[in-house]
């Protein structure tokens, strides 16, 4: 096949992983909804099929670019996807009480690789002179991994926010006990309450099938609180090594390329502080017994700064990484 062959199939290929990411994706948000299971596997089955064309997809690249495709973000956009949805369907999914989660995976992967293809697509070609070394190899394939966990140990912490509120609201308090010194305002508070239970006790029973509310029978679907709390925490601990070593690797590739380690060049700043919020929140975990919604918080707010990294510094902020794009 020619170099064109290989460019149009591999765009074709991209588009099919996209709708096939998502039908999956709609697919997870029914069974999420009305828990059919039926639903959960043809959403499974999408997501596969969706995987495999985004596969096709990046090695149809390589073949026209003669190069392994990571060397712009359009291409970095495709490469995390896979990483992510793959990485989701193939450890994640295999734990029954996570399969939930899908449509919370598919969604971020499908805004990713749909804004690189609609804003960050460029033709199949050889590398920049800068980014010609065989560094790429080591220190892009960290980034792209280590960026990708974290990015799912992210969207861990933000579910596990949003079921912890939930649970909060659904636990059915018991009325408190009066104490004879009690104060005033302590009296009054405690009437409200119990005026309150009986209010409640006297509202007639709904039927069986209206006393869940369908958005309380959605959330109900998902792990638990602890669960999405410590699967937010094991994400982290595994893909922040992963993202230490793609700064060192970085670091190393400078010197050979610039003749210095380190610069503070907007990229390598921004890639130390996603690096240092993320050593923050595993360091409160351990040592501070930072856990819930603490944590959670750190966690998004790493998040927003790789975010910030990859979109705003790759592509408004000038410096010796501009040729990301």
């Amino acid at each position: 096949m020619s170099t064109e062959q290989w460019a149009r199939l591999s765009t074709d290929a991209f588009n099919v992983a996209l709708f096939a990411y998502i039908a999956g994706m709609i697919g997870y948000f029914y069974h999420l909804a009305f828990r059919r299971h039926l639903a959960w596997r043809a959403a499974s089955f999408a997501a596969f099929l969706g995987l495999g064309a985004h596969a096709l997809s990046v090695l149809a690249r390589a073949a026209a670019a003669g190069r392994v495709p990571w060397g712009n973000m359009y291409e970095f956009s495709v490469m995390v996807g896979i990483v992510t949805v793959g990485g989701f369907l193939v450890w994640v999914a295999r734990r029954p009480e996570v399969r939930p989660l899908g449509v919370f995976v598919l969604l971020p992967a499908v805004l990713a690789i749909g804004l690189a293809g609609i804003a960050f697509r460029v033709p199949a070609g050889p590398l920049v002179p800068a980014l010609n070394s065989r560094w790429i190899a080591i220190h892009v394939a960290a980034a792209i991994t280590g960026s990708s966990v974290l990015c799912l140990a992210a969207i861990f912490s933000a579910l596990f926010l949003v079921k912890d509120r939930l649970e909060r609201r659904g636990r059915t308090l018991a009325p408190p006990l009066v104490a004879g010194g009690a104060r005033t305002a302590d009296r009054v508070e405690v009437r409200e309450a119990l005026a309150g239970y009986r209010e409640e006790e006297a509202e007639p029973s709904p039927p069986p099938e209206e006393q869940a509310q369908p958005s309380r029978r959605r959330w109900d679907l998902l792990p638990p609180a602890s669960t999405l709390d410590e699967l937010a925490y094991r994400t982290t601990a595994f893909g922040f090594p992963i993202w230490t070593f793609a700064i060192i690797a970085g670091a190393i590739w400078a010197q050979a390329a610039w003749g210095r380690y380190w610069g503070w060049d907007p990229k390598e700043t921004w890639s130390f502080i996603s690096w240092t919020i993320f050593a923050a929140y595993l360091h409160a975990r351990a040592t501070a017994g930072w856990r819930g919604r603490r944590a959670a918080w750190i966690s998004l707010v790493g998040l927003a700064a790789l975010v910030f990294n990859f979109y705003i510094v790759n592509t408004w902020v000038v410096g010796l990484h501009s040729y990301a794009r």
